[in-house]
């Protein structure tokens, strides 16, 4: 190591020692000035943190929804926003989904595990003095569990025979076991629906909410007991797993050209029904939080600037208060550069400081909001590096002047002012 280098890290060390024992010396003042540097570092944390939440949130509830490697064919389908005049002709230009195309899904699509398809109405039911208002009743296809990754709480999920044979029975969602067999076990039991009398044989476990929406306000039947109790008018939804997270854009393609093969489009001629599937809803969700990122967090970041202006005035003070230390240790031979420096790492060393008072701020205020609300706070290291490195850089700019100033003192002049 040369003389230079040892030098160089001999006056680091004593300048970050000076600096420690400045703030030391003046705590309460120190305190107070960082605030405005706890409190941006901790907004942008967990302002941070609030959208991560969200995003994990919805993506969890879309997941409880759809499942995983899961796709839907419907008359109505969209991921993304689309405007009145887009809807309208949508739903001229859409053909009704019928048993037809279930049929040219499942066999056209090699790539594709499993293969259902979903009809819906919405009915209140009634059972006793209890009633569950504007319940889901869902005709389904035997393995729309599996396509949907669904777990079943108590007893099963229905069987093949079942749909082939039009039985009587239903699964149903949380909500309604709760609500109208309040007293014990579902399983066995009839529930009157559409004037028919179906026997339970499964609870799905709860799925929660999304949105404030219940996910477990629901009823399965097999889809062609369904039929029978409805009629076939509705519109099929066709649904599609892949077989694996690789296959499943080639299973969706595949999916597509069943469907246009099967309604005869050719070339450039836009479909005629609606495909939606797990990973652009994930990615819609993504591009939703960034937006919002890309507003709120740089208004969280200007909090960071007025505590800056807090730290430059301090530093100004300070610079006045040790006139006559600048004087002296530019007269025994520190140069304009070591005097800068000096006071560059206390303000430095002051917002950084701030930042890591305003991380623990942020984690108390975060893991507080998730313990009483519910609502899931994820801190992120891609914020807490922006909220370090902006507060570092606002605490290197806020004593550019003041350090600039010091070092500018004449020495005779700062010897003077003791």
């Amino acid at each position: 190591m040369t003389a230079t280098t040892t030098r160089r890290s001999s006056f680091y060390y004593e300048a970050l020692g000076i600096a420690l024992q400045s703030i030391l010396a003046h705590k309460l003042r120190a305190l107070l000035t960082l605030t405005g540097i706890i409190i941006g570092v901790a907004s942008v944390v967990i302002v941070g943190a609030a959208i991560s939440g969200m995003n994990s949130y919805v993506v969890q509830r879309v997941a409880k929804v759809l499942g995983i490697n899961h796709f839907m064919v419907a008359r109505m389908a969209h991921s993304g926003e689309l405007t009145e005049e887009e809807w309208q002709r949508m739903d001229r230009r859409n053909k009704r989904l019928e048993w037809d195309e279930y049929d040219a899904v499942r066999r056209r699509c090699p790539s594709c595990e499993e293969v259902g398809a979903q009809v819906n109405t919405r009915l209140d039911l009634r059972r006793g003095r209890e009633e569950v208002l504007g319940v889901q009743i869902a005709g389904v296809t035997a393995n729309m569990d599996r396509i949907e990754d669904k777990t079943i709480e108590d007893g099963r999920f229905l069987l093949p025979h079942e749909v082939d044979r039009a039985v009587p029975v239903c699964v149903l969602g949380m909500d309604v076991r709760e609500r109208l067999f309040p007293l014990g076990d579902a399983i066995g039991r009839t529930l009157r629906v559409a004037g028919a009398e179906l026997r339970v044989v499964g609870v799905e476990a709860r799925r929660g909410s999304m949105f404030g929406q219940s996910l477990d306000n629901h009823v399965y039947l097999p889809i062609t007991t369904f039929g029978r109790l409805f009629g076939r008018h509705q519109s099929l939804q066709v649904h599609g797993l892949g077989a694996s997270p690789e296959s499943f854009p080639l299973a969706i393609d595949e999916a597509r050209v069943a469907m246009r093969v099967h309604h005869k489009l050719r070339g450039a001629e836009e479909d005629d029904f609606g495909l939606v599937n797990v990973d652009e809803v994930n990615q819609g969700v993504d591009q939703f939080t960034g937006a919002i990122a890309m507003v709120v967090t740089p208004i969280t970041l200007i909090s960071l600037v007025v505590g800056g202006i807090v730290v430059m005035n301090i530093m100004l003070v300070t610079v006045n208060e040790r006139t006559f230390e600048i004087g002296l240790r530019k007269a025994i031979g520190a140069r304009r550069r070591e005097i800068m420096l000096q006071f560059l790492i206390e303000s430095a060393l002051l917002c950084a400081l701030g930042g890591v008072l305003g991380l623990l701020l942020a984690a108390a205020v975060s893991g507080a909001v998730r313990a009483a609300s519910g609502i899931p706070m994820v801190i992120t290291i891609g914020y807490v590096v922006l909220a370090l490195v902006v507060s570092s850089l606002v605490g290197i700019l806020a004593g550019l002047y003041p350090a600039s100033r010091a070092a500018k003192l004449d020495p005779v002049v700062a010897l003077t002012r003791s």
